[in-house]
């Protein structure tokens, strides 16, 4: 690269940045169906079993091309790998326009799935290059926050751009083009610390002393494949805690809407009550990543501030049981998204954890294996969902989202834990 006039401060945050770009861009293409399904279902006569069929044609692919992506982001790189998959996914959201059919709907939610599945396992891999451990935390909350950005205000356009057009065409041709802007600046300014034109020496000293040990520091070190992976007890904390976590996340940003409108709301009220939820994530994020630095520089190691993290606001989630004893709207809305603020707290903290736990040869192979375990429980759900609330209701599934996630904590702080002596393999760190 040809170098600049002088390096930019702070260059790290900067690349940081571009990451909450790219995941506001990922959930504004994503959620712009969720944020529509009211409108979808009185305009084609949608039945929940219906739209979850949609929400799985987009699973299926999210979750199987999680770990392949992974495997592919470690052997191409991040800068190509992510630019790749954001051109991908952005022709795909906004050519989603034509379609003329459910088919159609599934087909493409299919394709949008197979595009997105590298955002999460390319932000991770990035971080691990540009981040020391005790600001890890804090970078992922600030792209993290992305995905709640994205879901606020995805229902805002798209209501917006329908009451305005008429139609519900011209939203995916809105959202589906964001993506060329984002790719032009990726391409001009990522590259690894060292690579990077920009970046002062001070900085790059700086991440290089606290950050996860670099394939390039040991050329003689092998990429690690699955069956490797997979020997480790900190991999299966990873792909059990986020099989019973994540699927709380996509039962609010993809059923929330249908949710309210179940509990007899308005059409506005049940698209825009989305809102509140996703701006709480955003303020979990930040709490997550500030308590979790907090106690490092207070001298924990970083694998006990993350469980104790974990171990803290995931089981408050139970707090939302008590949304089955309400049907008053201000109720409902701050309950969930109290929810969604200690779900978002652990999720700064267990995507944090593949960069944390292994070395950088394994980190977007890990978070794949991670994403995918993820996708699997989010299928699991969303069919069960589907089918539990057109023959009952929403209350079971409202239970069953209390009461998982402290399963989930468990498992995290039981798993992922350092080893009693230092792996021979090098691929598990001292966390």
């Amino acid at each position: 690269m040809k170098p600049f006039a002088a390096p930019v401060k702070n260059l790290r945050w900067w690349i940081a940045a571009l990451l909450f770009a790219s995941m506001v861009i990922n959930y504004i293409d994503r959620q712009t169906l969720s944020a529509l399904a009211p409108i979808f279902k009185e305009e084609y006569g949608w039945t929940n079993a219906d739209f979850a069929l949609l929400l799985i044609s987009f699973r299926v692919a999210y979750t199987v091309m999680q770990a392949v992506s992974g495997r592919i982001l470690d052997w191409l790189g991040t800068r190509r790998g992510l630019a790749l998959s954001v051109s991908f996914y952005s022709l795909v959201a906004a050519l989603t326009a034509t379609v003329q059919s459910v088919s159609g709907f599934r087909a493409f939610r299919f394709c949008l799935g197979t595009g997105e599945a590298a955002n999460w396992p390319g932000a991770i891999k990035a971080a691990s290059e540009w981040f020391p451990a005790k600001e890890r935390a804090w970078a992922v909350a600030l792209f993290d926050s992305g995905t709640s950005l994205g879901g606020v205000v995805a229902p805002l356009v798209a209501l917006q751009v329908y009451q305005w057009c008429g139609d519900w065409r011209p939203v995916f041709v809105l959202t589906g083009s964001l993506g060329a802007i984002w790719i032009a600046v990726w391409l001009v300014w990522y590259q690894t610390p060292e690579r990077h034109a920009r970046i002062s020496p001070q900085e790059l000293a700086y991440i290089q002393q606290g950050r996860t040990p670099r394939e390039d520091d040991d050329p003689q070190l092998p990429l690690v494949d699955w069956r490797q992976l997979l020997s480790y007890r900190q991999t299966w904390g990873i792909i059990v805690g986020r099989f019973l976590l994540d699927p709380y996340w996509f039962f609010v940003a993809e059923w929330f809407p249908l949710y309210l409108k179940s509990q007899g709301f308005t059409l506005q009220q049940s698209v825009l009550g989305t809102a509140a939820p996703l701006v709480a994530s955003v303020f979990g994020n930040f709490a997550g990543g500030a308590l979790s630095s907090h106690l490092i520089r207070r001298g924990w190691t970083v694998g006990r501030s993350r469980r104790a993290v974990l171990g803290g606001f995931g089981p408050s989630m139970v707090l939302i049981v008590l949304s089955l004893f309400s049907t008053d709207y201000a109720t409902l809305i701050a309950l969930f998204s109290y929810g969604n603020f200690a779900y978002s707290a652990c999720s700064t903290v267990f995507l944090s954890l593949p960069a944390d736990v292994f070395h950088s040869r394994a980190v977007a192979s890990a978070s794949g294996l991670g994403g995918t375990a993820a996708g699997i429980g989010t299928l699991v759900s969303t069919y069960l969902i589907g089918q539990i609330a057109d023959q009952y209701s929403f209350q079971p599934i409202v239970l069953v989202a209390s009461l998982v996630p402290c399963l989930a904590a468990m498992v995290f702080v039981w798993l992922v834990r350092a080893g009693a002596q230092a792996d021979p393999r090098q691929v598990v760190l001292d966390f």
